[in-house]
């Protein structure tokens, strides 16, 4: 085998796969990472079995070969050598040596035999869409913080990518304690209902890079695959029933509060400080005509209460948790928001002021 890139190209592609190249006793190739040559298409690829990063690389000239090196440490060599220098890889007994200028290393590979098949999207039973890349990146980061950690329940880890009866593509997360909803496309023909896992998720948000213009998604039965230029990663869907959470979303509550995003942010905040001791505990309380209060329950070290004015038409007050409202909070990004809610045990909708494309649920608590 042998390749000629650039050392800033070779960088970046191998940060990219290295990632997710981790160490298992029982399986110690998952931290190699797999070079190929075929006909002049480099590819560099690793998995962890749930989710694999492939990387494909323009190169100026190649000789067909593969073989698997440690991903670590074959991405910090090659990131340490000098910017703009042509770096040559080249394969002998089992063994890479890479050259650049009067520097080389030569490092113990494997064969690529026992490296994991990696599986591949069924394309004659694949649905694709296409999306522009900031509203992914956008949309993907204010849903993915209401996914749940718990891996007894591994259907609410995940981010569900839903169509509904108006065939509008949306994804959707739920911890149990609050949901979170971005409708991504409008007039789609295809219908998805997939979760995909919130990890591979993070991947596809960390490869993102400011020359790339549009992801392209696809699903099979058991399969995702995101193209984003010349990045593949491909991921296992759970295979688990998601709750059917649109039942979770409020519409009979009758008090909207419309207020001005980082006047609440501050105020909610402020009162999250008195309020560690109570599991962060605070109460937001709309009082008519112009009054809306957030304030932290007394306790030892004190209490806070802030008050916005803002048009109140009916009277009401709920128990939040302060993290999760602060959380719904940064995820929106217009400068009002909207505020619903009934009472204390209804959950509350936040969204921005007069757009519905986005919004997100927190359940009160009992105090």
């Amino acid at each position: 085998m042998k390749i000629k890139v650039t050392q800033e190209k070779l960088s970046k592609a191998l940060n990219n796969v290295s990632r997710i190249a981790i160490g298992k006793v029982t399986l110690p190739i998952l931290n190699n990472v797999l070079i190929r040559v075929d006909n002049k298409k480099v590819s560099l690829i690793t998995t962890n079995l749930d989710m694999a990063t492939i990387n494909y690389l323009p190169v100026s000239d190649s000789e067909d070969g593969v073989i698997t090196v440690p991903a670590k440490l074959i991405a910090d060599f090659v990131s340490n050598l000098p910017k703009g220098e042509i770096v040559e890889i080249s394969t002998k007994d089992n063994k890479i040596t890479i050259k650049s200028g009067k520097y080389s290393s030569t490092i113990n590979g494997t064969l690529a035999d026992d490296f994991p098949e990696i599986p591949e999207i069924d394309e004659t039973n694949a649905i694709t869409y296409k999306i522009n890349i900031d509203d992914f990146k956008t949309s993907v980061g204010q849903v993915i913080i209401a996914a749940s950690n718990d891996l007894t329940r591994p259907a609410l880890t995940g981010v569900f990518f839903n169509t509904d009866d108006k065939n509008t593509l949306a994804i959707a997360s739920t911890d149990g304690y609050r949901l979170a909803e971005k409708k991504l496309i409008n007039n789609v023909k295809s219908e998805a209902h997939a979760i995909v896992p919130s990890n591979s998720l993070q991947e596809v948000l960390r490869v993102i890079s400011e020359d790339m213009e549009e992801v392209e998604i696809s699903f099979d039965e058991n399969l995702v695959r995101f193209r984003l230029g010349e990045i593949e990663i491909v991921s296992k869907l759970i295979d688990a029933s998601y709750p059917d959470y649109k039942k979770l979303i409020p519409k009979d509550n009758n008090i909207k509060v419309t207020v001005k995003r980082d006047e609440l942010i501050r105020v909610t905040k402020l009162a999250a400080l008195f309020s560690r001791s109570v599991g962060g505990s605070i109460v937001c309380e709309a009082k008519a005509p112009n009054t809306f209060s957030v304030k932290s329950i007394a306790n030892e070290f004190g209490e806070n209460d802030s008050t916005l004015e803002v048009p109140v038409e009916n009277e009401g007050k709920v128990n939040l948790n302060s993290r999760f409202l602060i959380d719904a909070l940064n995820a929106l990004d217009a400068p009002e928001i909207d505020f619903v809610f009934s009472d204390h045990i209804t959950p509350i909708l936040l969204k921005n002021k007069d757009d519905n494309r986005y919004i997100h649920i927190v359940m009160p608590l009992n105090v």
